[in-house]
């Protein structure tokens, strides 16, 4: 008896634990709580001073003159963080099946961990601090942050109706931007450790570059990515527990393999 990974159900597996996800961080958690999520904001730039790294708006300042390289960063936090990771989990499916079910499981258990974060912890990303209005706080003495989506552009905006109605604008801690391409350098290293250095390095700077995108745009502060490695260990201990648990509930020797 032969296990075999099917892509159409895989990807009915993905599409419709994503579309739950979405339905949950944008419609069920946390989406209009302005006041809370500024005070949890306010929270944790004083966990950074204590630590003396809260540096982001003055890491965005250097930047900000240059509108071509901010708006490239508006890209690249908008799309990699779906493509790569997309990307990432079609090879592994494709080229190391035998590896797919505990990293497949490790990213769903990471984004559902994610959204306990967002369901109780509600945070007003730095673009918003100076924002008054609905999804602001209007902050006084202001933070100096720009929302660089807005005053520069991109491919798409937070400002836009339709983006305001159907994203939650507070959905910040843990960042799973920064736990999807961590995620992505341990699915894909197998894959490049024996090619040229230069996409070494590149895969391996993958969640750094991901890490000054989230900053420099105003979308997190730092501390969100280090919540977002935490849950991405936490969700790779759960996927381990849970991969060998449904794993002793087939037959010795069965193996994995893809099929049409």
């Amino acid at each position: 008896m032969r296990a075999r990974l099917r892509w159409w159900r895989e990807v009915a597996y993905v599409l419709a634990f994503y579309g739950v996800y979405t339905l949950i961080r944008n419609r069920g958690v946390a989406t209009d709580n302005a006041g809370e999520a500024f005070e949890h904001a306010k929270q944790m730039i004083r966990v950074e001073r204590l630590l003396g790294t809260f540096h982001e708006e003055t890491i965005q300042d250097w930047f900000l003159p240059q509108e071509w390289f901010i708006s490239f960063w508006n890209v690249f936090y908008g799309t990699a963080h779906f493509v790569v990771t997309a990307f990432a989990l079609i090879w592994l499916f494709r080229r190391m099946p035998e590896r797919y079910a505990l990293w497949r499981n490790t990213l769903a258990l990471t984004t559902a961990l994610a959204l306990i974060g967002f369901a109780f912890y509600p945070l007003m990303p730095p673009r918003l601090l100076d924002v008054c209005g609905p999804y602001g706080a209007c902050a006084q003495p202001p933070y100096g942050f720009v929302d660089t989506l807005k005053e520069i552009g991109g491919l798409w905006s937070f400002d836009s109706g339709t983006m305001q109605k159907i994203s939650n604008q507070y959905a910040a801690m843990p960042s799973l931007h920064f736990a999807w391409s961590s995620w992505c350098v341990f699915v894909l290293w197998p894959g490049v450790r024996d090619r040229a250095r230069w996409l070494r390095w590149l895969l391996a700077s993958y969640p750094f570059l991901t890490l000054f995108a989230i900053v420099v745009t105003a979308n997190h502060y730092w501390i969100d990515a280090a919540g977002g490695a935490a849950v991405l260990g936490a969700g790779f201990l759960a996927a381990r527990w849970l991969t060998a648990r449904l794993h002793q509930r087939t037959p010795e020797g069965v193996e994995p393999a893809v099929s049409s």
